[in-house]
């Protein structure tokens, strides 16, 4: 009410009551002036105001408890999902981190205490991922590292240094992806989607489950996709075909490849809940969203097309 100057927390007509909930936002401090009025200060994006950040995460006087469903959507933000949480003392994997939902993820959880690793192919890019998230908040505990899937050599090098450092590991979050790429074979003689999508996970975790176990509670996420459901990787008598998960030339469709790196890490995240929950290690997978726009539509010009025409009706960055 601007004309009384004080705020209404009970809804005119359906008689809803809100009130302010929880700790301040990640970041913020509550400070008072020489006058004694309260005002609130963000250390991230360095402004000052009188103003209670919390008015915008209200919550119902004796709710109904909801439902994730009804909790969050569509529309929610990373950073209105983590509001809230204090991350300090976190230590956080990301693999292809440098862009995409693999850099919000890792802005994210950094700007919430978070210590955040970018697992990245290329340095550069990495480096430059660092230094957005350090442009936010000075005091964000976040790093590169180097980590190309498309070589299980490098995924062992990076596993051996992430182990000297003598850090717990909380949260893995298997992040990057190809998608569309042409046919082409890794230094290990694999299909290259099916290696950097699936395998060079498979075996990242693999390396790090001790310290993961060691870690409890610990979690692992692998970032799927829906397109996980158009595809088989069963023969004719209903038995896993190794063929289709490494083809030929000859027999190589790129969005196929896709869709069946995708489904084996669902499968995979599935068995690794079911080994290792009961040590403390839970696996999740998850749908990112339809067509987010992002660098993952690069290798052709058709689908860089088709994710710009769908890009006014799918969630963003």
């Amino acid at each position: 009410s601007h004309l009384e100057e004080k705020t209404q927390w009970e809804h005119p007509k359906s008689g809803k009551r809100k009130r302010v909930a929880g700790g301040l936002p990640y970041g913020w401090e509550q400070e008072t002036d020489e006058n004694g009025q309260v005002y609130f200060v963000d250390h991230i994006n360095k402004r000052t105001t009188y103003l209670d950040p919390r008015l915008a995460f209200t919550v119902e006087d004796n709710p109904v408890k909801p439902t994730t469903r009804q909790k969050y959507d569509g529309n929610s933000t990373a950073m209105e999902i983590l509001q809230g949480r204090d991350l300090s003392g976190k230590v956080v994997i990301i693999t292809g981190a440098n862009s995409g939902i693999g850099f919000e993820t890792a802005k994210s959880l950094a700007l919430h205490g978070a210590y955040v690793i970018l697992a990245c192919r290329n340095m550069s890019r990495g480096n430059d991922a660092v230094q957005r998230i350090l442009m936010e908040w000075h005091k964000a505990k976040v790093e590169a590292m180097t980590l190309d899937l498309a070589s299980l050599q490098s995924v062992q090098h990076f596993a051996e240094a992430f182990k000297s450092k003598n850090v717990p590991l909380h949260i893995l979050i298997c992040n990057a992806a190809v998608f569309g790429a042409p046919w082409c074979l890794t230094e290990d003689d694999l299909e290259s989607t099916f290696q950097v999508n699936h395998l060079g996970h498979f075996y990242l975790v693999q390396l790090l489950e001790d310290i993961l176990r060691q870690s409890s509670p610990a979690r692992v996420v692998m970032v799927s996709s829906e397109s996980h459901r158009f595809t088989e990787i069963k023969d004719s008598s209903g038995k896993l075909d190794f063929s289709l998960l490494s083809p030929p030339k000859k027999e190589y469709w790129a969005m196929l490849a896709y869709n069946r790196s995708k489904l084996c890490n669902i499968l995979f995240s599935n068995e690794l809940n079911r080994r290792l929950s009961p040590h403390g290690v839970t696996s999740n997978s998850v749908h990112p969203g339809n067509m987010i726009y992002s660098s993952i539509h690069r290798n052709w010009w058709v689908y860089t097309l088709l994710f710009t025409l769908a890009r006014p009706f799918t969630k963003s960055m």
